[in-house]
C-alpha cells in the first residue's frame, strides 16, 4: 500500500490560543545523553474554539506539574465532561516519582494512546478537553493533537543542543511498529497503519493518522510512523504510539558538549 500524502493543516483564525512557557531548575530525567542537571522544558497551552476547549500542561523532562486551572466551560454532553478532581484516579492517570500523567478527552481510546505516549517518552502531561462529542470524535481528537503539538514546540524552545533525530521499534505481542522523527521545523507526516476496524472504542481509526498529522504540523517535526505487522488493531495502535514515544525521547535528548548548538548545516531550525 503506498504511503498516504503529507498532512498539512493550519489552525483556524477563530481559534483562541494562549501559551505559557516556564523553566524550573530541577534535574532532568535520567538519560545517557543528559546527565547534567538543567532547567526543565515545560509549557502550558489553553486552546479554545467553538468546538473544543483544551488545556495542556507538558514537561518534556517529567517531574511535577501544577493542576490545570478551572476552565469554566460547559457542553451538552455533561456525562462526557472531564472531572474537576485531577487527583482522582482515572483510566488514563498515573503518578510516579518521575512523572505525573492525567488525561481526559472524553474519548477513552485516545486517552489510552496519549497516556502510553507520555509514559514512554518520559513526559509529565496533563490534558483536559471539553469537546463537541455529541457530533463525533473528530474535533476533539484533532484539536487535542494540535494543542499537544503546540505545547511540544513551546516546551522544546530554540531547538538547540538536542539530538534532533530519533527512531525506535516497539512490539506489542504480535504487533511491531517503527517511528522515525526529525525535529526539523519542517512539518511533514507519513503514516501507515492499515487498521482492520473502523472504530476502536469510540475513536474512529482514521483519526489516528489525522491526529498524528495534526501533531506533526504544530510540533514542527518530520514524522514517519509505520505499523510493520500485527493482527490486533489495539496492539497495532499501541505499538505505534510506544515507538513514537521512544523516538521522541531520543530526539529531545540533550547532547553533552553541544549546548546551544543548532544541529543543522543551515545553522537554523
Amino acid at each position: 500500500m503506498p504511503p498516504k500524502p503529507a498532512f498539512k493543516k493550519s489552525s483556524s483564525d477563530a481559534d483562541t490560543l494562549s501559551i505559557h512557557q516556564a523553566a524550573v531548575s530541577t534535574p532532568s530525567s535520567a538519560s545517557s545523553l543528559s546527565p547534567i542537571p538543567s532547567p526543565r522544558r515545560t509549557a502550558y497551552i489553553s486552546r479554545n474554539t467553538n468546538e473544543t476547549k483544551i488545556q495542556v500542561s507538558l514537561s518534556l523532562d517529567g517531574g511535577p506539574l501544577d493542576l490545570l486551572p478551572a476552565d469554566g466551560s460547559s457542553f451538552i454532553n455533561d456525562g462526557l465532561r472531564p472531572p474537576q478532581n485531577q487527583t482522582a484516579k482515572t483510566h488514563a492517570s498515573q503518578t510516579t516519582f518521575s512523572q505525573q500523567i492525567w488525561i481526559w478527552t472524553g474519548v477513552g481510546f485516545l486517552d489510552h494512546m496519549l497516556h502510553a505516549w507520555a509514559k514512554h517518552a518520559g513526559w509529565s502531561l496533563r490534558i483536559r478537553c471539553n469537546g463537541d462529542l455529541e457530533i463525533d470524535d473528530h474535533h476533539t481528537t484533532e484539536d487535542t493533537f494540535l494543542a499537544l503539538g503546540t505545547a511540544f514546540s513551546t516546551a522544546l524552545g530554540p531547538r538547540s543542543g538536542i539530538a534532533r533525530f530519533g527512531h525506535a521499534y516497539a512490539p506489542l505481542d504480535e504487533a511491531l511498529s517503527r517511528a522515525v522523527i526529525d525535529i526539523s521545523s519542517r512539518p511533514f507526516f507519513v503514516g501507515n497503519f492499515d487498521f482492520k476496524s473502523p472504530m476502536m472504542g469510540t475513536l474512529n481509526t482514521q483519526m489516528i493518522h489525522h491526529g498524528l498529522g495534526s501533531w506533526a504540523q504544530n510540533a514542527g517535526v518530520t514524522l514517519h510512523v509505520d505499523v510493520i505487522k500485527g493482527d490486533n488493531d489495539h496492539h497495532r495502535a499501541e505499538s505505534a504510539f510506544k515507538a513514537l514515544a521512544i523516538a521522541c525521547k531520543m530526539a529531545c535528548g540533550k547532547v553533552v558538549g553541544k549546548e546551544g548548538e543548532i544541529v543543522s548545516t543551515k545553522g537554523v531550525l
